[in-house]
């Protein structure tokens, strides 16, 4: 019998958790009910007691209590019950997890959740889940259900929408992936609405190759799912064409890098080519959004909702040193292709976003920055589209791979 994981603070929400523990099992699913609650007695029958989950991250519930520190003991029960239900999907006892809450719960819950593989179905019904739900998701599929009204109580509203969550949760553990043919090795690659052509033929000679390509658009949150995939193992190779969201990061734009980006390839060992896409632009909402203090800069209105702001020297040479010094640090097959005629359609000759002078501060910064005897370094006389510099990175990424498999 598939079951699924509700993890919650039953001292608080026991009502509802025992409510929603009623529906998934009408859908003839088992539940196993996780109690990371603190200081009440828990007021539905827990089979992972707060006790186990406090032990799972080296605390004592009693002392948590004592203390009196919400913020302490919501990640400290966080961590536990991240470690719990790691422990019961390994043993067969997990195959779709459930929680309920406001802020503090939602934090607590998806970060368990986040510690799940990729794949794993995780529903979140949550009070905070119309607004930025990014601290709760990050870079997974966590998936928010907003709970309209306050987890508290059974009423008419709160009912259906539990039991909706209920019927999404038993689903989604019932379901199984339909066999999709030859498994091929995975590639990850990075790409922007301004490389699409580039990425585009670099895509379809890997697939020629027998490749299955991930492209994923680079709007923070996507390289973050990148990074997440690689290093869960899932990678044989990344094509890391646009690295565009170290420009937001750098300049205070809407589409900022993760912490770990530009890593987790390297960290693992995985065969990597690496460009500088995109590297022309901060990324802004509508235009009466841009910061006063850049209303005076280079502005291009991407579409309606999008403000694009041309990176300076001065921020190039950031983010070229940011790039050279995390490309430095790879344990694996490295190769650095340097587009010399443009970063992106809109950074040639002739374009908006052309620069010479901010291209040479990125360029001279990357030659200065990345280590030749660890990064193999190509500075070809083509844009990032052409599609002679995209065969040329994706015939260097296979050679990579099959290098690194023989």
């Amino acid at each position: 019998m598939p079951t699924v994981v509700l993890v919650g603070t039953l001292d608080t929400k026991g009502q509802e958790y025992a409510y929603l523990a009623d529906r998934i099992r009408e859908h003839g699913v088992d539940v196993v009910l996780v109690d990371a609650g603190i200081v009440g007695d828990p007021l539905a029958t827990p089979d992972v007691t707060r006790d186990e989950v406090a032990a799972a991250a080296g605390a004592d519930v009693r002392d948590l209590a004592a203390a009196g520190d919400r913020g302490v003991a919501v990640d400290t029960m966080g961590r536990g019950a991240a470690a719990v239900v790691q422990r019961l999907r390994a043993e067969g006892r997990l195959d779709a997890i459930g929680g309920l809450g406001g802020s503090g719960g939602s934090s607590l819950v998806t970060y368990a959740m986040r510690r799940l593989p990729i794949g794993v179905p995780k529903l979140m019904v949550s009070t905070v889940a119309s607004g930025d739900t990014s601290p709760y998701v990050g870079s997974v599929d966590v998936t928010m259900m907003y709970s309209v009204v306050d987890i508290a109580g059974i009423n008419r509203i709160s009912a259906q929408i539990l039991t909706n969550a209920a019927a999404a949760l038993a689903g989604m553990a019932k379901a199984t992936v339909p066999p999709l043919g030859e498994e091929k090795p995975l590639i990850a690659a990075s790409m922007f609405g301004v490389t699409t052509a580039g990425v585009t033929v670099a895509r379809e000679r890997l697939e020629e190759f027998g490749y299955e390509v991930l492209v994923f658009h680079q709007t923070g949150a996507g390289g973050g799912s990148m990074e997440a995939l690689i290093g869960a193992g899932f990678i044989a190779g990344s094509l890391d064409v646009t690295t565009t969201e170290f420009c937001d990061l750098v300049a205070g734009g809407v589409l900022v890098a993760v912490p770990e980006r530009l890593e987790s390839a390297g960290k693992q060992g995985v065969p990597q080519v690496v460009s500088l896409g995109a590297l022309d632009m901060v990324n802004f909402g509508p235009a009466e959004t841009v910061p006063e203090r850049y209303r005076d800069r280079n502005l291009y209105v991407h579409n309606p909702t999008i403000t694009l702001m041309r990176t300076t020297p001065d921020e190039c040479r950031e983010i070229g040193r940011i790039i050279g010094e995390k490309l430095n640090g790879a344990t694996g097959p490295t190769v650095l292709f340097v587009p010399l005629r443009g970063v992106s359609a809109i950074a040639t000759e002739g374009q908006v976003f052309h620069d010479a002078d901010a291209d040479k501060a990125l360029f001279d910064t990357i030659r200065a920055t990345v280590d030749p005897a660890k990064v193999e370094v190509h500075e070809v006389e083509a844009d990032v589209n052409d599609p002679t510099f995209a065969l040329a990175m994706a015939n260097r990424l296979h050679e990579l791979i099959s290098e690194a498999a023989s």
